[in-house]
């Protein structure tokens, strides 16, 4: 299965369990995407814990009874791989979410390529 993919689904079953931390396997790509999800407020804290076998914590934002994150869509997959230029990066919710896009620089938000003016994989949508 796609880490990626997987990281995204624990995420929203945590946020409907009302579950407020989520554990996961280590990886840097993951990490990446977590820490996108902290600087933009989805997540209240990312945290690696352990030597041999790093672990992934993130803590969720919770509103009440209702999670901070309302819908997380995984776009490019490993059998269909989805590249965008720097003018072809959409808006997601029309620009109230973030997508997320693997460049040659790294990881970053939409609007943070879209400034740089770089293109990339569309990794997610997140809203």
């Amino acid at each position: 299965m796609d880490p990626i993919s997987d990281m995204l689904t624990r995420i929203r079953n945590a946020g409907a369990a009302l579950v407020p931390v989520v554990e996961l396997p280590h990886s840097r790509i993951k990490e990446s995407v977590a820490k996108i999800l902290k600087s933009s407020g989805y997540v209240s804290d990312v945290t690696v814990e352990g030597a041999v076998q790093k672990k992934l914590k993130i803590r969720l934002k919770f509103e009440g009874k209702k999670s901070v994150i309302e819908g997380l869509r995984r776009i490019s997959s490993p059998g269909l791989r989805r590249y965008v230029g720097a003018t072809e990066i959409p808006r997601v919710r029309g620009g109230l979410g973030i997508a997320v896009v693997s460049t040659s620089e790294g990881l970053m938000t939409d609007v943070q390529a879209r400034k740089k003016n770089l293109g990339g994989e569309l990794l997610c949508y997140i809203w």
